[in-house]
């Protein structure tokens, strides 16, 4: 006699923050997940679903527009960027208002928990530390935010963990620097001859190939521990005019001219120019150690070098 078995579900994935990074990701997370993407606009539906990925509206400055995320999803992959002033994220504030929203009604019925994520994964920047003088750092150092954009993403940080711990939820922040791929290297500007600082008043930089950050987020999901921050950061120890050095090599250009501080301060964007005044360089053995993640790109080089070898032009 036949016998009728239920079938298995995948437990739901939602995704805040539908990018490049997210695309990537769903690609590793899609045989696991069932995946929901917050889309903003309904004319990016389609290239949701074009991932994977189902489009659900809502809106994070709009918190009315996101009560639907309640009780959805089993997890939450969060990459979406703070408001772009103030010094708070407003938008964290939102999801975490609606994400919790049904939980606290329910738990008359004592079902709190079952409405809310078991588990939120944030994306964060290295920013968050300030100025460290090119010092190796732990995830442990105390943050020193100098930037309006990184005291936001301090914000959000704590919002988060406070969240996590008061309703027993598995929250995990990864700080990120600079994410690079062969269509996110800044080869318009070595081509340009933009200038950089000169080596002896040069400040590290730290970087992450996208195709390893979505790996690091996929390996999050089954390995990262509650409360916990990490580093998603690759093993280059370079500067940045060592950086821009590596791409024009690489591509056959000339090196970019190097200047002072002060010369910098006349000719270099401001927003560039922030950049330049922070230094630092991120461990990454605890990623490595407690996610169980070998990179693909372990250094800038081996990522650039492929960029080169396929003929990428970028931006």
């Amino acid at each position: 006699m036949a016998t009728n078995k239920k079938r298995a579900t995948k437990p739901t994935l939602l995704i805040v923050g539908c990018g490049d990074i997210a695309f990537r990701a769903a690609a590793l997370l899609r045989a696991r997940y069932r995946l929901l993407g917050l889309c903003r606009r309904s004319d990016n539906r389609a290239l949701l679903r074009s991932h994977g990925i189902i489009p659900v509206a809502g809106d994070l400055d709009r918190r009315q527009s996101l009560r639907k995320l309640a009780g959805v999803a089993r997890a939450v992959l969060h990459l979406a960027p703070p408001p772009a002033h103030g010094n708070r994220d407003t938008r964290t504030a939102n999801l975490l208002a609606a994400l919790t929203a049904h939980g606290e009604h329910a738990t008359r019925a004592n079902a709190k928990s079952a409405m809310l994520p078991h588990q939120l994964v944030y994306i964060s920047t290295s920013g968050v530390y300030g100025d460290c003088h090119g010092a190796l750092i732990e995830e442990t150092r105390e943050t020193n935010p100098q930037t309006g954009r990184a005291l936001r993403r301090v914000d959000a940080e704590r919002q988060l963990r406070h969240w996590g711990r008061r309703n027993g939820v598995k929250v995990s922040v990864f700080r990120v620097p600079g994410i690079y791929a062969c269509d996110r290297i800044p080869l318009e500007r070595v081509r340009a001859g933009t200038p950089a600082l000169l080596p002896e008043v040069d400040s590290y930089t730290n970087h992450i190939h996208a195709d390893d950050l979505a790996r690091i987020l996929a390996a999050a999901l089954r390995h990262a521990l509650p409360g916990r921050v990490y580093h998603a950061s690759d093993d280059s120890e370079l500067k940045m005019g060592e950086y821009f050095d590596l791409i024009a090599d690489k591509f056959g250009l000339p090196h970019p001219p190097r200047i002072t501080r002060t010369q910098a301060e006349e000719c270099i964007s401001p927003s560039l120019l922030s950049f330049m005044r922070e230094s630092r360089r991120l461990a990454n053995h605890r990623m490595k150690r407690e996610l169980h993640v070998n990179l693909r790109y372990p250094t800038v080089e081996d990522g650039i070098a492929e960029c080169a070898a396929t003929g990428a032009e970028s931006g």
